[in-house]
């Protein structure tokens, strides 16, 4: 068996190597780190959606219009509609918001790209371009932030697209139970 205190070095070599990366990145990192901690809590928010709160939503709205005595009027058809759109409002709240700071990912490493750059032109700038010590801050600032926006951007692409699809379904299922056909009880 190992030494007890083996996990707890563990979990601080982890620490601090997560430091260093963030080190090397510059502060574009911590941004892009704080985007995609954003990002994925919103995702992970609207999983739980649809597992939860979803299903008792979509019930409620059945149950509204099976109470209905008549399906075929214009007013049924208004409310229909109207219900439809509650479902669909509440099914996509966030979804903007995930595809939105998807995008932003990669901006910001482009961002960091641009920062870092400006970082090795400074130091060519001061200390001569034969100094290649002195540039490979700048340049890690450069390529880690544009690395770390690309896959923040493509881990969060996969569930927004997988988040849009199960939206646009949820809210068929619902205008499909929602007939006046098959309404009547």
């Amino acid at each position: 068996m190992g030494h007890p205190g083996a996990p707890v070095r563990q979990l601080a070599d982890i620490w601090v190597a997560n430091q260093d990366f963030l080190e090397l990145g510059g502060n574009v990192l911590v941004v892009i780190l704080l985007v995609t901690f954003l990002m994925w809590l919103l995702i992970l928010e609207r999983y739980w959606y649809f597992r939860t709160a979803h299903r008792t939503e979509v019930q409620g709205v059945l149950e509204t219009w099976r109470k209905r005595p008549e399906h075929h009027s214009w007013y049924a058809h208004q409310i229909r509609q109207s219900l439809i759109s509650q479902v669909s409002i509440d099914a996509n709240r966030n979804v903007p918001m995930i595809k939105t700071l998807v995008a932003l990912c990669p901006l910001l490493g482009l961002l960091g790209t641009v920062t870092g750059m400006i970082e090795v032109f400074d130091v060519m700038a001061e200390a001569g371009s034969g100094n290649p010590r002195a540039m490979a801050s700048g340049v890690s600032k450069a390529t880690i932030p544009t690395m770390a926006g690309m896959v923040a951007a493509i881990s969060g692409y996969i569930p927004s697209v997988a988040l849009e699809r199960r939206v646009q379904s949820e809210v068929e299922s619902v205008s499909d139970q929602l007939s006046p056909e098959e309404a009547t009880i």
